[in-house]
Protein backbone atom coordinates (compact mmCIF):
# COMPACT_ATOMS: atom_id res chain seq x y z
CA UNK A 1 0.00 0.00 0.00
CA UNK A 2 1.26 3.35 -0.80
CA UNK A 3 1.35 6.32 1.52
CA UNK A 4 -1.49 8.07 -0.18
CA UNK A 5 -3.88 5.15 0.10
CA UNK A 6 -2.76 4.52 3.68
CA UNK A 7 -3.45 8.17 4.58
CA UNK A 8 -6.82 7.94 2.81
CA UNK A 9 -7.67 4.80 4.81
CA UNK A 10 -6.60 6.42 8.06
CA UNK A 11 -8.66 9.52 7.26
CA UNK A 12 -11.69 7.40 6.41
CA UNK A 13 -11.23 5.40 9.58
CA UNK A 14 -10.88 8.60 11.67
CA UNK A 15 -13.99 10.05 10.02
CA UNK A 16 -15.90 6.85 10.80
CA UNK A 17 -14.81 7.09 14.43
CA UNK A 18 -15.95 10.72 14.60
CA UNK A 19 -19.33 9.80 13.09
CA UNK A 20 -19.68 6.87 15.51
CA UNK A 21 -18.74 9.14 18.42
CA UNK A 22 -21.29 11.74 17.31
CA UNK A 23 -23.97 9.05 16.95
CA UNK A 24 -23.15 7.82 20.47
CA UNK A 25 -23.42 11.38 21.78
CA UNK A 26 -26.77 11.85 20.01
CA UNK A 27 -28.00 8.53 21.47
CA UNK A 28 -26.81 9.55 24.95
CA UNK A 29 -28.48 12.94 24.57
CA UNK A 30 -31.74 11.31 23.45
CA UNK A 31 -31.57 8.90 26.40
CA UNK A 32 -30.93 11.78 28.82
CA UNK A 33 -33.84 13.78 27.34
CA UNK A 34 -36.13 10.75 27.64
CA UNK A 35 -35.06 10.27 31.27
CA UNK A 36 -35.63 13.98 31.98
CA UNK A 37 -39.11 13.80 30.42
CA UNK A 38 -39.88 10.71 32.51
CA UNK A 39 -38.70 12.43 35.71
CA UNK A 40 -40.68 15.58 34.87
CA UNK A 41 -43.81 13.47 34.37
CA UNK A 42 -43.22 11.74 37.72
CA UNK A 43 -42.72 15.12 39.41
CA UNK A 44 -45.95 16.50 37.95
CA UNK A 45 -47.86 13.39 39.02
CA UNK A 46 -46.40 13.59 42.56
CA UNK A 47 -47.30 17.30 42.79
CA UNK A 48 -50.85 16.55 41.64
CA UNK A 49 -51.16 13.70 44.16
CA UNK A 50 -49.90 15.97 46.97
CA UNK A 51 -52.47 18.59 46.00
CA UNK A 52 -55.21 15.93 46.05
CA UNK A 53 -54.07 14.71 49.50
CA UNK A 54 -54.18 18.29 50.83
CA UNK A 55 -57.68 18.86 49.42
CA UNK A 56 -58.89 15.53 50.81
CA UNK A 57 -57.37 16.37 54.22
CA UNK A 58 -59.14 19.75 54.32
CA UNK A 59 -62.42 18.15 53.27
CA UNK A 60 -62.10 15.40 55.89
CA UNK A 61 -61.22 17.93 58.60
CA UNK A 62 -64.27 20.04 57.71
CA UNK A 63 -66.47 16.93 57.70
CA UNK A 64 -65.13 15.99 61.16
CA UNK A 65 -65.83 19.52 62.49
CA UNK A 66 -69.34 19.41 61.05
CA UNK A 67 -69.98 15.97 62.57
CA UNK A 68 -68.70 17.21 65.95
CA UNK A 69 -71.01 20.22 65.87
CA UNK A 70 -73.93 17.98 64.93
CA UNK A 71 -73.16 15.64 67.82
CA UNK A 72 -73.05 18.51 70.32
CA UNK A 73 -76.28 19.89 68.87
CA UNK A 74 -77.98 16.48 69.23
CA UNK A 75 -76.86 16.42 72.88
CA UNK A 76 -78.10 19.98 73.52
CA UNK A 77 -81.48 19.73 71.81
CA UNK A 78 -83.12 17.78 74.69
CA UNK A 79 -81.96 20.52 77.07
CA UNK A 80 -83.53 23.14 74.81
CA UNK A 81 -86.74 21.08 74.62
CA UNK A 82 -86.90 20.94 78.43
CA UNK A 83 -86.23 24.68 78.64
CA UNK A 84 -89.16 25.34 76.30
CA UNK A 85 -91.39 23.07 78.42
CA UNK A 86 -90.23 24.90 81.58
CA UNK A 87 -91.09 28.27 80.03
CA UNK A 88 -94.53 27.00 78.99
CA UNK A 89 -95.12 25.64 82.51
CA UNK A 90 -93.86 28.87 84.10
CA UNK A 91 -96.39 30.89 82.10
CA UNK A 92 -99.24 28.82 83.58
CA UNK A 93 -97.79 28.12 87.03
CA UNK A 94 -98.82 29.86 90.18
CA UNK A 95 -96.14 28.23 92.36
CA UNK A 96 -92.86 30.06 91.81
CA UNK A 97 -90.96 27.47 93.81
CA UNK A 98 -91.99 24.70 91.40
CA UNK A 99 -90.88 26.84 88.44
CA UNK A 100 -87.51 27.49 90.09
CA UNK A 101 -87.07 23.75 90.74
CA UNK A 102 -87.90 22.98 87.10
CA UNK A 103 -85.41 25.55 85.85
CA UNK A 104 -82.80 24.16 88.24
CA UNK A 105 -83.37 20.69 86.74
CA UNK A 106 -82.88 22.10 83.23
CA UNK A 107 -79.69 23.85 84.35
CA UNK A 108 -78.33 20.60 85.84
CA UNK A 109 -79.22 18.77 82.61
CA UNK A 110 -77.38 21.44 80.64
CA UNK A 111 -74.27 21.19 82.83
CA UNK A 112 -74.36 17.38 82.59
CA UNK A 113 -74.60 17.63 78.81
CA UNK A 114 -71.66 20.02 78.71
CA UNK A 115 -69.71 17.52 80.81
CA UNK A 116 -70.52 14.75 78.32
CA UNK A 117 -68.94 16.79 75.51
CA UNK A 118 -65.87 17.59 77.62
CA UNK A 119 -66.75 21.10 78.80
CA UNK A 120 -66.41 21.91 82.48
CA UNK A 121 -67.01 24.99 84.56
CA UNK A 122 -64.03 27.00 85.82
CA UNK A 123 -63.80 26.97 89.66
CA UNK A 124 -65.57 30.01 91.07
CA UNK A 125 -66.56 31.27 94.51
CA UNK A 126 -64.17 30.07 97.21
CA UNK A 127 -61.37 29.19 94.78
CA UNK A 128 -58.08 31.07 94.53
CA UNK A 129 -57.82 33.59 91.74
CA UNK A 130 -55.92 32.22 88.72
CA UNK A 131 -55.28 34.77 85.96
CA UNK A 132 -55.14 31.98 83.38
CA UNK A 133 -58.80 31.08 84.12
CA UNK A 134 -60.31 34.14 85.80
CA UNK A 135 -60.78 37.76 84.88
CA UNK A 136 -60.96 39.97 87.97
CA UNK A 137 -63.50 42.71 87.36
CA UNK A 138 -63.51 44.00 90.92
CA UNK A 139 -61.51 43.77 94.12
CA UNK A 140 -62.99 44.00 97.60
CA UNK A 141 -61.21 44.36 100.91
CA UNK A 142 -61.87 41.42 103.20
CA UNK A 143 -60.48 40.33 106.52
CA UNK A 144 -62.59 37.14 106.41
CA UNK A 145 -60.94 35.66 103.31
CA UNK A 146 -57.32 35.25 102.27
CA UNK A 147 -56.19 37.73 99.64
CA UNK A 148 -56.83 36.43 96.12
CA UNK A 149 -59.94 34.45 97.07
CA UNK A 150 -62.91 34.64 94.72
CA UNK A 151 -65.95 35.89 96.65
CA UNK A 152 -68.38 36.43 93.76
CA UNK A 153 -68.77 35.20 90.22
CA UNK A 154 -70.35 37.64 87.77
CA UNK A 155 -70.08 35.31 84.77
CA UNK A 156 -68.97 31.66 84.88
CA UNK A 157 -66.02 30.47 82.84
CA UNK A 158 -65.74 27.21 80.92
CA UNK A 159 -62.94 24.90 79.83
CA UNK A 160 -62.83 22.19 77.21
CA UNK A 161 -60.32 19.73 78.56
CA UNK A 162 -57.25 21.82 79.41
CA UNK A 163 -58.20 24.65 77.06
CA UNK A 164 -59.98 27.75 78.34
CA UNK A 165 -63.14 28.50 76.33
CA UNK A 166 -64.17 31.54 78.35
CA UNK A 167 -62.60 33.10 81.43
CA UNK A 168 -64.77 33.53 84.52
CA UNK A 169 -65.49 37.13 85.51
CA UNK A 170 -64.97 37.29 89.24
CA UNK A 171 -64.70 39.52 92.29
CA UNK A 172 -61.47 38.93 94.24
CA UNK A 173 -60.49 39.83 97.79
CA UNK A 174 -57.54 41.92 98.80
CA UNK A 175 -55.99 42.27 102.23
CA UNK A 176 -57.18 45.14 104.40
CA UNK A 177 -54.79 48.06 104.50
CA UNK A 178 -52.21 47.94 107.25
CA UNK A 179 -52.76 50.71 109.80
CA UNK A 180 -49.81 52.12 111.63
Amino acid sequence: MNDESQTHAETTEAAAEVVASEEASVDALAAAQAEAAKLKDQLLRAAAELDNVRKRGRREAEDARRAGREEVLRDLLPVFDNLERAITSAQKAEDVKAVAEGLGMVQRQFLDTLGKVGISRVPGVGASFDPSMHEAIQQVVSAEHAPGTIVAEVQPGYMQGDRLVRAAMVVVTTAPPVTA
